[in-house]
C-alpha cells in the first residue's frame, strides 16, 4: 500500500511519577501518522474493523477529525498488544500539535516490559498500513513484549515525611522559601528544592535547577529531613513526571503564558492542564491551595483530590466566597490583614501587610499572593500560627532569605547622589509587570525608571516582543542586556530584533545593549541620576552583579529602608502624624519641635523644609529664607519641593529682594503655569516693579482660562482681550 515509511515512533518516554496522563508511572508514545493522515475514508475505516475498533468515523484526510480517530485507533492497538502479554492496561490518547501527531499513554511497572509495548506500536501500524495481517503483527508484537527482561520499577518516592508541592508561572521560588522559612522558624528540619538548587536547612547541597523530580528524591533520600517542599516546574513534569507519589499539601501561584510551544505545550490552558497535576494527587485530607485570583487555577480546585484553601488579594472575590461555603477556607487581606476565612466564623486576623517585609509594605502585590499562598500552605501542613506569623515576619526580600527576587539596593552615583536598583529574575511578561509595578512604587515624584531588559530564548518571538512593548509603554529609559547562558537556539542579535520590535511597536527606543548583566548594570548606572530607580532582570550573571554592587558601595536596602522609600515616593514622609501635629502647635513650640527632629536626622531636606515652615509661621523670614534655599540645595522632594520654591520667592519679595524673587518664581512658573500661587506672587512681582497693568492682566488670564461657570463663558473672550490690550498699553519698566 505504500512504499515508504509513513509510520513513526518519534518518542517513548518513561514517566516516573503523576503526570499529565495519569496519577501513577506512566509511558507517553509520540507517533507521527502521515501515511494514515492520507488515507482515504474506506480504507481507514476498513483498517479500523481490522482491529475491533467499530463504528469509527475516520474523517476526511488531512483533518482533525482524522487525527482523533488515529489517536482512537492506537490506543486500541495497544490494547490488543497488551492483551496478549497477557495484561490490562488503561490507554488514553490525545493529539499532537500538527495532524500527523498523536499521543497514547499507558500506565507502567516494569521498564523492560513498558519500552518494548511502546516500540511495537510503531511496526503494527506500519504493517498494518502495508497490509500485512493484524492478528500476526499483534501475536509477534505480544511476543516481543513478553520477552523483555528489564524488571526495574519506577523511581518515584513514597513520602515518609509531610510533603509540599509547588507550582505555577510566577512566585514557585519565592513562595517555596517561604515556606521552608516558616518550617525552620517551627523548629522543623526543611529540605527544599527549586530552580536554585537542593537545600537542607538552608545550606545548598546540590546547585543548579533542581525544580524537577530529581530535587524531590534528592531532598526525601535525606533521613535527617521532617519537612519536605517542593519546587514542581512544568519541565520536568512534562518530561519526568512528579518526583513523589502524593503531597499533603499543593500550592499553585498562577499560570500565564511563559514557555509556550514547546513539548507540546501550545497555549495556556494547556499549561495550566500540565500544572494542575499536582494538585491530582494531593491526599484526601490534606489541601489544595489555589489562586482564586487566576480564572485557570480556580478552575483546578473541580478536579482537584484535597480540600480546597483558596487565596485571593480581594476578600470579596466570588472564589473565596464558593470555597468557604462549601466547607474550604480562604485566605486573603482584609483592611490591611492577612486573614484566614472560615464558614461560620469571624476573620482570623493574622499579621499587617506592612510588617510583612517580603510585601514591600504592601508595594508588591504579587508578594502579597506569595505570602498568602505560602500562609495557607504551611498552616495546611500543621505548622503552628505563631510560627507562620514569625516567619511572615523575619522572611526578608534580601540575599539570605530570597536571592534574586526583588533584592532592592540602594547606589551610589558617580555624578553624585544616590539610586535604587531592584535586582529580580523577571523572565516573563507577568514577572516584568510585576518588577515594574515595585520600580514604579519606589520612585520619586519626578524621577526616573530605568530597565535592563533581558530574556530567554526558548521564548516564542511574540512573548519577546510583549516584553519589549511592556518596557516602552513604562519605562522611562530601556538598556537591553544579554543572556549569554540562556539564548538556547537563538542569536543576540535575533532576541535584540524582537525586543527593538515590541518597543518601536509603542513608540519607544533603546538607549544600548550590552553583551551581560555586570555590563549592563554598569551603563544603567553611570545614566542614573539622584532618585532615579533601576530595575535589571538577572539570571545567570546574578553572584557577578552582586559582586559589582558591593565593589561600588551598594548595599542592600532592609525592611526599613524600603518603606521609608516607598513612603518618600509617595510624596509623604515616615513620620507624616508627627510632622501634621506639629503644624498645629502654637508658631513658637512649632519651631522648637521642629527642630528637635531635624537635630534627630540633620541631613533629612524635608525636616529641614519644616523648620523653614515654622520659622515663616512665627515671622523669623531671615531665618526661614536660609533654611528653604538649604532643604531646595538638599534636592528636597516634591510636592515640597514646590511648596519650598514659592516660600523661598515670596519671602524675598518681602525682604525687598525682588530680582531674585522674580527670577527664582519665573523658573517655577515653567513647569506649574497652573498654580494660583505662582500666578499671585508673580502679580505682586509685576505691581512691585511697576507694571500694574502686566499684574491685573496675569490675574485675568487665570481667572478666564480656569473659570467654569456657563454664565462666565460670554465674557471670557472679552476680557482675555482686555487683558491683552493692558499689556499692550503698559509702559516698559
Amino acid at each position: 500500500m505504500t512504499e515508504v515509511s509513513t509510520v513513526q515512533v518519534t518518542e517513548v518516554r518513561l514517566l516516573e511519577g503523576p503526570n499529565l496522563y495519569f496519577a501513577r508511572p506512566s509511558v507517553k508514545v509520540s507517533l507521527s501518522l502521515p501515511g494514515y493522515q492520507a488515507l482515504d475514508g474506506a480504507t481507514a475505516a476498513e483498517l479500523a474493523e481490522k482491529v475491533g475498533l467499530r463504528r469509527a468515523v475516520p474523517g476526511k484526510p488531512h483533518t482533525e477529525q482524522r487525527q482523533r480517530f488515529l489517536s482512537r485507533l492506537a490506543g486500541t492497538l495497544l490494547r490488543r498488544i497488551a492483551a496478549g502479554v497477557p495484561s490490562r492496561v488503561g490507554v488514553r490518547g490525545r493529539v499532537g500539535t500538527d495532524l500527523d501527531a498523536v499521543i497514547v499513554a499507558f500506565p507502567w511497572r516494569h521498564r523492560g516490559r513498558a519500552v518494548a509495548l511502546g516500540e511495537a506500536l510503531g511496526p503494527v501500524l506500519q504493517g498494518l498500513l502495508d497490509g500485512e495481517d493484524a492478528d500476526e503483527l499483534l501475536a509477534s508484537a505480544a511476543q516481543l513484549v513478553r520477552s523483555a527482561e528489564d524488571q526495574t520499577a519506577p523511581t518515584q518516592m513514597r513520602p515518609r515525611i509531610p510533603v509540599a508541592s509547588i507550582t505555577g508561572t510566577n512566585g514557585k521560588t519565592s513562595t517555596t522559601r517561604l515556606l521552608a522559612h516558616m518550617g525552620m522558624t517551627a523548629g522543623q528540619r526543611c529540605g527544599w528544592s527549586s530552580t536554585e538548587g537542593v537545600f537542607i536547612q538552608g545550606e545548598l547541597i546540590q546547585p543548579g535547577d533542581y525544580s524537577g523530580p530529581s530535587g524531590g528524591r534528592l531532598v526525601l533520600q535525606d533521613k535527617s529531613v521532617q519537612l519536605g517542599l517542593l519546587e514542581t516546574a512544568r519541565g520536568g513534569l512534562l518530561l519526568k513526571g512528579m518526583g513523589v507519589s502524593h503531597n499533603d499539601v499543593s500550592i499553585v501561584t498562577n499560570v500565564t503564558a511563559d514557555h509556550l510551544g514547546m513539548q507540546g505545550i501550545d497555549t495556556v490552558d494547556q499549561l495550566a492542564e500540565v500544572k494542575a497535576i499536582i494538585t491530582r494527587v494531593t491526599r484526601k485530607d490534606g489541601w489544595v491551595v489555589l489562586n482564586g485570583d487566576d480564572p485557570r487555577v480556580r478552575a483546578m480546585a473541580n478536579d482537584a483530590s484535597g480540600r480546597i484553601w483558596m487565596f485571593s488579594l480581594h476578600p470579596d472575590s466570588p472564589a473565596l466566597r464558593e470555597t468557604v461555603d462549601r466547607g474550604g477556607r480562604g485566605m486573603t487581606v482584609l483592611e490591611g490583614d492577612i486573614v484566614i476565612l472560615r464558614r461560620g466564623a469571624d476573620p482570623d486576623r493574622l499579621i499587617r501587610i506592612l510588617d510583612v517585609p517580603m510585601t514591600l509594605s504592601g508595594l508588591s502585590e504579587h508578594n502579597i499572593a506569595n505570602a498568602l499562598a505560602a500562609t495557607a500552605g504551611a498552616l495546611g501542613l500543621g505548622l503552628s500560627r505563631d510560627a507562620v506569623v514569625e516567619g511572615l515576619r523575619t522572611f526578608t526580600p534580601d540575599l539570605e532569605h530570597n536571592p534574586g527576587r526583588m533584592n532592592v539596593w540602594t547606589v551610589p552615583l558617580p555624578s553624585g547622589g544616590k539610586a535604587t536598583m531592584i535586582i529580580d529574575a523577571a523572565h516573563n511578561e507577568a514577572g516584568l509587570e510585576a518588577l515594574l509595578n515595585v520600580a514604579e512604587g519606589l520612585r520619586p515624584p519626578g524621577d526616573r525608571v530605568h530597565l535592563g531588559l533581558g530574556g530567554v530564548g526558548d521564548r516564542t518571538d511574540e512573548i519577546l516582543i510583549g516584553l519589549g512593548e511592556i518596557a516602552g509603554r513604562r519605562v522611562d529609559r530601556v538598556h537591553i542586556v544579554h543572556k549569554g547562558h540562556y539564548l538556547r537556539g537563538r542569536t543576540t542579535e535575533d532576541l535584540e530584533a524582537q525586543f527593538v520590535q515590541g518597543l518601536a511597536n509603542v513608540g519607544a527606543v533603546a538607549t544600548g545593549s550590552s553583551d551581560n548583566e555586570v555590563d549592563g548594570l554598569a551603563t544603567m548606572v553611570e545614566h542614573m541620576a539622584d532618585g532615579d530607580v533601576g530595575a535589571l532582570m538577572v539570571h545567570a550573571d546574578r553572584a557577578d552583579v552582586v559582586e559589582w554592587l558591593r565593589a561600588h558601595g551598594a548595599h542592600q536596602d532592609t525592611a526599613r529602608q524600603i518603606r521609608r522609600k516607598v513612603v518618600a515616593a509617595r510624596g509623604e514622609h515616615e513620620l507624616e502624624a508627627v510632622l501634621a501635629a506639629i503644624q498645629e502647635q502654637p508658631p513658637a513650640e512649632r519651631v522648637e519641635a521642629a527642630r528637635n527632629l531635624l537635630d534627630q536626622t540633620p541631613d533629612d531636606p524635608r525636616l529641614v523644609f519644616e523648620v523653614a515652615a515654622a520659622l515663616d509661621a512665627a515671622g523669623q523670614t531671615q531665618q526661614a529664607m536660609a533654611r528653604y534655599a538649604e532643604a531646595l540645595g538638599a534636592r528636597l522632594r516634591e510636592p515640597h519641593r514646590f511648596r519650598a520654591q514659592v516660600a523661598l520667592a515670596s519671602g524675598l519679595r518681602a525682604l525687598g529682594r525682588q530680582d531674585e524673587a522674580e527670577q527664582l518664581v519665573n523658573e517655577v512658573a515653567v513647569q506649574r503655569e497652573d498654580s494660583a500661587a505662582v500666578v499671585a506672587l508673580q502679580s505682586l512681582l509685576d505691581v512691585d516693579a511697576g507694571r500694574a497693568g502686566t499684574g491685573v492682566a496675569r490675574l485675568i488670564d487665570y481667572l478666564m482660562t480656569h473659570a467654569t461657570s456657563t454664565d462666565d463663558a460670554p465674557q471670557r473672550d472679552a476680557l482675555r482681550a482686555l487683558a491683552e490690550e493692558m499689556r499692550a498699553t503698559q509702559p516698559a519698566s
